[in-house]
């Protein structure tokens, strides 16, 4: 139930795959220092063990994807028997069966009138199908995202991605489709934006071109779990609606549960992308809208517009369908939201105990602790140090937020209190290092 470590951390075994790792695999991919990686070897549940022997708790729930718990049983079975019968279909051809009940499910739990869907088999593909299904609804190609938001590396998705970074070494093969406004935190703010979104509906600056699309995550995931005021979302589907554009959630990272409610969006959306959560760990996701919004698309006539070779794949499909019954039949939504409401005053406590911490944010299990130094600047050295004394300590956890200073607490579903309580206690002590 709870870490055990056998060697030091990273392990002997560890730190020789990462040597070996440096000579096959493109050095930007993979983060290598002496305090990391650990090479994970199996995982249960919330626990991960490394290839030296070492169980971790697991705070990342895999970048959000094994929600329902490492192997779960019934997703493990559920591949187990497709992949004995047909782990690989046609998908836009001749249709594994599977794939008809996982968009019938689909179309079942999301809100209102979303109940057609184009299948990928990640986020960055989903965005890349809400962003086509906007330009072909509207006929207007210009979109309008966020700063801070992540919403995929594929060039469609990089392009409204809110992370120079990211996009910096690619700019003159990135569209010129998309312009980010700020994320608003407060009603000022979101007063602000709303107005800038407003005069872009109406006018797109010269080099924009007329906007079909507003992209946002409900709450900003990797950009630092912030959440913008009650309400703002409202009132930019509104002006969405007032002057014919759509708005795209992305919900790769909160939907099936993650917030304590099946979606975080206080709104239903006219595109829904979903990924992670969706499958319990097996690559797939889905782009869902409405019949009258999916129908501008035509019908095929023998050649799909957008597709791919594992669109719809069956293993994917199976998996999706598990995940699914497991948060339905275990209750986890609702254990999200009491999870959510135990975690909150532990986490305000660590605030009042330690100045580093300048604030704890988040629902459900989806939480944020944002740290930094005594003149307001954000603290991303010490974030880094807290993640690698964690890791040293038997517990996973990942840093968020444009400057990396943002503590992330995603973790499975199934986590029980007193794991949550070791962790929490694993932080206490990481803190005061750091400070």
């Amino acid at each position: 139930m709870l870490p055990e470590l056998r060697t030091e951390v990273p392990g002997p075994r560890s730190r020789e795959m990462s040597r070996e790792l440096r000579r096959w695999e493109s050095p930007n991919i993979t983060y290598v220092s002496p305090d990391f990686p650990i090479f994970w070897e199996s995982a249960s549940d919330c626990l991960v063990t490394d290839v030296d022997g070492n169980t971790f708790l697991d705070l990342s729930a895999g970048f959000g994807a094994a929600a329902v718990g490492h192997a779960n049983p019934r997703v493990v079975t559920a591949i187990q028997a497709q992949a004995s019968r047909l782990p690989h279909g046609m998908g836009d051809v001749h249709p594994p069966a599977v794939k008809v009940e996982l968009l019938r499910a689909l179309a079942r739990v999301c809100p209102g009138r979303l109940e057609q869907a184009i299948l990928g088999s990640s986020g960055g593909e989903s965005i890349e199908a809400a962003l086509k299904t906007a330009a072909v609804a509207t006929g207007r190609a210009g979109v309008i995202a966020f700063e801070g938001a992540y919403h995929g590396l594929t060039y469609g998705a990089l392009a409204a991605t809110g992370r120079d970074d990211f996009r910096r070494p690619f700019r003159e093969q990135l569209g010129r489709f998309v312009r980010h406004l700020p994320y608003p935190v407060d009603a000022t703010e979101a007063a602000r934006v709303l107005e800038q979104v407003a005069e872009w509906l109406r006018c797109p600056p010269p080099d924009l071109p007329p906007v079909g699309a507003v992209l946002v995550e409900p709450i900003q995931g990797r950009g630092g779990i912030r959440i913008p005021p009650s309400g703002w979302l409202s009132d930019l589907l509104a002006l969405c609606h007032e002057r014919g554009a759509l708005l795209i959630a992305d919900e790769i990272f909160t939907g099936f549960g993650r917030t304590g409610t099946w979606f975080a969006s206080e709104v239903v959306p006219d595109i829904l992308c979903v990924g992670k959560a969706m499958t319990g760990g097996f690559p797939i996701s889905a782009c869902v809208s409405t019949p009258e919004i999916m129908a501008t698309w035509g019908e095929s006539q023998g050649e799909a517009l957008h597709t791919s070779t594992f669109l719809g794949n069956p293993l994917g499909c199976a998996a999706a369908l598990a995940a699914i019954a497991e948060i339905e039949k275990r209750g986890l939504v609702e254990r999200c939201r009491q999870l959510g409401e135990w975690l909150r005053p532990r986490l305000e406590a660590l605030c009042e105990r330690h100045a580093l911490v300048a604030e704890a944010r988040g629902r459900g299990l989806m939480w944020g602790l944002e740290l930094r130094d005594a003149s307001g600047t954000p603290a991303t050295h010490a974030a880094a140090r807290v993640v690698v004394e964690a890791l040293r300590r038997g517990v996973i956890l990942l840093p968020a937020g444009p400057d990396g200073n943002v503590l992330e607490l995603v973790p499975p579903y199934t986590i029980t209190e007193q794991q949550l309580q070791h962790a929490l206690d694993v932080l206490d002590a990481c803190l005061k290092t750091a400070s």
